[in-house]
């Protein structure tokens, strides 16, 4: 499918890939699939925290392109990780640097919901382009708005289709399974799979009595008895998702299936899940997870690399991305 990028081609430009501490793996499946090498680059820490990263070789006139996704217990120094790469790129005269960033850290700020909070969201953006990014390539954005608060190129895949994919392997009844949506907001998202998949919508409706919580108090639409797929971009503590996975079955839900873009899986996230009335939570491998796929493990995780690949070539050899992986890269 792929031309072989390390040999010579008629492009003028040279294509550099790169990898950043986050998710080595990611990345290297996504070289793999390009037929390229990840290049090399040199990132340490002093010895009071802070970071230092030298390329390896000339990037002078290159298309760089780095991968770094932002979600760890140290997201901080992710974060100031790809701005120091980046600016150690455009002094080195790259040609033009991409951040791949498949979870954009402090996405879930992207508004003022009270006086006197910051929007992150935006300040990252705003980061990212004074250290020299000239282009994202990101998936599943907490909001897709979040595109608007960049004055560069930003490229938004999304791994629905890729759920869909997963799903449709399994032996489902397809007039008894219903998308649940976990709040109004992703009510559309949820559509969009449910048409995929060929099965009915629901929505759960919740109130939130205080901050980071929240309460399932009624479904739009008939679970009864019915397969259900939960979808959502995120999974962090799993509290309110375990909350809401209990009302569901309480409400007579059948079979239960969570599938949430980015497992971050903080705290005792994992324990919980896997304690939950549940027979899967598919997460993708845009953060790496320990505990996916393993025997008796309720987590489980598909790859991403090769829409993320797809991208990356489209967009080194100037064709569209709205193409990308089975037609349904881009949002």
């Amino acid at each position: 499918m792929y031309e072989d990028l390390s040999k010579p081609t008629t492009y003028q430009k040279e294509i550099k890939l790169y990898s950043g501490t986050s998710n080595p793996k990611l990345a290297q499946d996504i070289a793999d699939i390009l037929h390229l090498k990840l290049q090399g680059l040199k990132i340490e820490k002093f010895a009071n925290g802070e970071i230092y990263a030298r390329f390896e070789e000339s990037v002078r006139g290159d298309e760089v392109f780095f991968i770094q996704t932002i979600a760890s217990k140290n997201v901080n120094d992710l974060i100031m990780e790809t701005l120091i790469v980046a600016d150690a790129a455009t002094r080195a005269s790259a040609e033009s640097f991409t951040a791949v960033i498949p979870h954009y850290g402090y996405a879930r700020q992207d508004r003022k919901a009270s006086s006197r909070e910051p929007i992150t969201a935006r300040l990252v953006a705003n980061l990212l382009e004074a250290a020299g990014v000239d282009r994202v390539i990101t998936l599943d954005l907490h909001s897709g708005q979040i595109q608007g608060f960049f004055d560069i190129p930003v490229t938004h895949l999304t791994a629905l289709y890729n759920f869909g994919d997963y799903f449709k392997t399994k032996d489902f009844d397809w007039d008894n399974t219903v998308v649940v949506s976990p709040d109004m907001g992703r009510a559309k998202v949820a559509k969009k799979l449910s048409d995929y998949l060929g099965c009915e919508v629901a929505i759960a409706h919740k109130s939130r009595p205080k901050h980071n919580a929240a309460e399932v108090m009624g479904v739009i639409g008939d679970i009864v008895g019915k397969t259900c797929i939960i979808n959502d971009d995120m999974i962090d503590t799993g509290g309110t998702l375990v909350g809401s996975i209990n009302k569901l079955k309480e409400m007579g839900a059948g079979d239960i299936y969570v599938s949430a873009t980015h497992g971050i899986f903080s705290g005792q996230a994992v324990e919980r899940l896997q304690n939950a009335p549940i027979v899967e939570c598919v997460v993708t491998d845009a953060i790496p997870c320990e505990a996916a796929n393993k025997p008796g493990s309720k987590i489980k995780q598909i790859s991403i690399a090769e829409p993320l690949a797809t991208c990356i070539y489209n967009v080194y050899t100037n064709n569209s991305v709205s193409q990308g992986a089975a037609g349904h890269s881009e949002v």
